[in-house]
């Protein structure tokens, strides 16, 4: 049972200054037409401007020292699924470990209403998609900050790692946060990564060692310094490593024919590391500065057609970003929050291949991105709240082609928003105008693009004393044209449309505290999403070409059912299942199911913590499906299931704490292709050990 106890101390505030001085630059190297952009940038930031001098010379607060005796509060917690009014599920720290998820991809596999994209072995491109709009339908955030990737318009997640999440979590279609920024309100659903903060007991100081080992070559050692550096300032430091040989053996199918094979150019090196400053202000404002670099080498595993498993495809890549958030209470009625970011991304793509002049194809590409953000919430009264969010992106892209298309982009995305809540009932509604412009140094820039997009998502408590929720969701939602969309040699199309969404859900939640040791809970969702101007690779007289084709009509279920069971003091059960009946038509082609997605799938997992010992066991299964729109049986991909199976247990001295864990991955050697001709691996294991301080 949680406890949270309130002791007897003082709570200061301090008197703000009288005056508070804002100065922003920015500069954008743009042609022409950009007067009116400009203009509305200074405004947005004008207005900031202004607003911190009103509050600063109306909002002076004299020093008070409050005496609060203390108070204890027990309460059991509801699920954050329960309560929302769009679906969204949560997996901490505790929860991955005791799974033996090393994976951000394997962990997001868990979730409800995701499907990831899996191109077999450790060093291949993993993204994921929400109810299968397409990946580039999904954002990534990254502490609260949006992950961009205009290249490719969507971003790879088998690079993250699990070892410093504190939580990880997935919404379809909102995310419940009304300060959040205007790109996550313009997703169909959000993936959002949130690392640990430094928490300090007796010593100024946290050192953690961590190693993990497997098959196929795998090692990974990571190290976490946290510092406080004074009364309200702490840093935290992050560094991983990791290297993988990535052969492992598979089973190939030629007909009737089975032969054992060995999966190659898989191997991987990376290295990431990451310094944070986090500082609280006396009047509750709260600073992180992020700076994180990443790079890695790795081969991309080829398909594996007939008896032809050669691959000579190499990925080099190299990103570095800054980024800073700032949260400051302006009043009991308003809040600000800031972002603001710089990312550099380069990458090189090499394939040694006869069918090129010079046997090599070399591609090398550049990318930054410039990234503000600004959120304003007033909360009137204790029911009703609104907040406008501003965001301005302008990203570049410059690369080696023979014709060097340097395309720019600038986006606006403005949102205001409202939400009303009481004792039973919740409304929350947005209405998001998207402005986007784009020149290039070679050829015709696609035209401007704007785009209103509203959304609105109800909730109400059926039964007074239960939490039962009966809950509703709309919303319009569309993705740019990615630069490789449009751009890509001679694949690349400028006069694409965006391709544009609608989300529909309505759905029941429960939840309950049965026998006053049981946590119950479960939800269940009916979806219906419509895509409209599907962007595809269509192949035309000579060559592939980009084009809008598609209509996609997309009908399911999503079912969540969670069960915690105190058996005794030092003894607990926590079982998680979902459940994924989905129905996705093409309907411009012959009204089958659009490829790799499987009318029925799910996963489940168990956990029994003991002093003893900890077992964690989980199941992930997916039915049948085609990589093509023609149903026959050479695109048909067979139902598999995996089952993983870990141990861990923790030992303690004085302020020593050590970790031990052991993995069995795909216990029963399923072999599966979850991309047609890219093999998964069969039965692995993986060991880790860490060490804190």
């Amino acid at each position: 049972m949680p406890l949270i106890s309130i002791r007897e101390g003082v709570c200061a505030q301090a008197t703000s200054q009288k005056t508070c001085h804002c100065m922003f630059i920015l500069f954008f190297n743009l042609e022409e037409g950009w007067g009116m952009l400009r203009l509305r940038v200074i405004i947005i930031l004008l207005l900031f401007v202004v607003t911190c001098r009103v509050f600063a010379q109306t909002d002076s607060i004299v020093n008070k020292v409050h005496t609060i005796e203390e108070v204890e509060v027990r309460s059991h917690p509801i699920n954050e699924n329960v309560l929302s009014t769009s679906p969204m599920q949560v997996m901490n720290q505790e929860q991955l470990n005791r799974l033996g998820i090393v994976s951000l991809a394997d962990a997001v596999k868990k979730f409800a209403g995701t499907s990831v994209r899996d191109y077999g072995g450790i060093g291949g491109m993993k993204t994921v998609s929400v109810r299968n709009l397409g990946a580039h339908h999904t954002m990534v955030s990254y502490d609260g900050v949006a992950i961009g990737n205009a290249q490719a318009g969507q971003v790879d997640i088998g690079r993250y790692t699990t070892d410093f999440l504190s939580q990880l979590s997935f919404s379809i279609g909102q995310v419940n946060d009304q300060m959040q920024s205007a790109r996550h309100y313009a997703s169909a659903g959000v993936l959002s990564i949130e690392t640990e903060r430094p928490s300090f007991d007796q010593h100024d100081y946290l050192l953690r060692a961590n190693i993990k080992g497997g098959s196929f070559g795998w090692v990974t050692p990571s190290l976490t310094y946290w510092q406080r550096v004074g009364e309200q300032t702490s840093l935290a430091a992050h560094v991983s490593y990791m290297r993988a040989d990535g052969v492992y053996p598979f089973t190939l199918r030629n007909g009737y024919v089975k032969t054992k094979e060995k999966r190659y150019n898989s191997d991987v090196e990376s290295c990431q590391g990451e310094v944070n400053l986090y500082h609280h202000f006396l009047d509750g404002s709260l600073l992180n500065v992020k700076t994180s670099y990443y790079r890695s080498e790795q081969g991309l595993p080829g398909a594996v057609i007939l008896y032809n498993t050669d691959a000579n495809e190499r990925l080099w890549n190299e990103n570095f970003f800054a980024q800073t958030t700032f949260q400051k209470p302006l009043s009991p009625q308003w809040q600000l929050n800031a972002r603001l970011k710089y990312n550099y991304a380069w990458d090189k793509y090499e394939d040694v291949n006869l069918k090129y002049q010079g046997g090599k194809q070399t591609d090398i590409n550049r990318q930054q991105e410039y990234y503000l953000s600004a959120t304003i919430g007033w909360k009137p009264t204790s029911h009703l709240s609104f907040a406008v969010a501003e965001d301005v992106v302008v990203n570049k892209l410059h690369n080696n082609f023979a014709v060097k298309m340097q395309p720019i982009r600038f986006t606006s995305l403005t949102v205001l928003s409202a939400k009303y809540v009481d004792k039973r009932f919740t409304a929350d509604g947005f209405l998001l105008y998207t402005y986007a412009h784009e020149h290039v140094k070679n050829g015709t820039a696609p035209d401007d693009r704007k785009r209103l997009s509203p959304a609105l998502s109800l909730s109400y408590r059926l039964l007074r004393d239960e939490t039962l929720f009966v809950r509703a969701m709309v919303k319009s939602t569309f993705r740019m044209p990615s630069f490789n969309d449009l751009y890509y040699q001679r694949m690349g199309n400028n006069k694409l449309l965006p391709e544009r969404a609608m989300e529909y859900n309505v759905g029941l939640t429960w939840g309950k505290r049965l026998m006053k040791v049981v946590d119950f809970h479960a939800t269940a969702d009916l979806y219906y999403n419509k895509v409209y101007d599907k962007i595809v690779a269509y192949p035309s007289t000579y060559l592939w070409k980009m084009v809008n084709f598609g209509k996609v009509d997309i009908t399911g279920l999503d079912v969540t059912m969670g069960l915690d069971v105190n058996v005794s003091r030092n003894l607990d059960v926590q079982l998680l299942a979902s459940y994924m009946l989905q129905n996705a038509i093409d309907k411009l082609e012959n009204d089958e199911q659009i490829p790799y997605t499987p009318k029925h799938s799910g996963n489940g997992s168990l956990i029994i913590r003991s002093p003893w010992i900890t077992i964690g066991y989980s199941v992930m299964a997916q039915g049948q499906r085609y990589s093509n729109v023609m149903h026959r049986s050479e695109y048909r991909l067979h139902s598999y299931w995996e089952h993983t199976l870990t141990a861990s247990h923790d030992f303690r001295w004085r302020r020593h704490k050590l970790s031990l864990m052991a993995s069995l991955i795909n216990l029963t050697d399923e072999q599966y292709e979850i991309v047609q001709y890219y093999p998964m691996p069969g039965r692995s294991w993986k060991i880790g050990v860490k060490w804190e301080l």
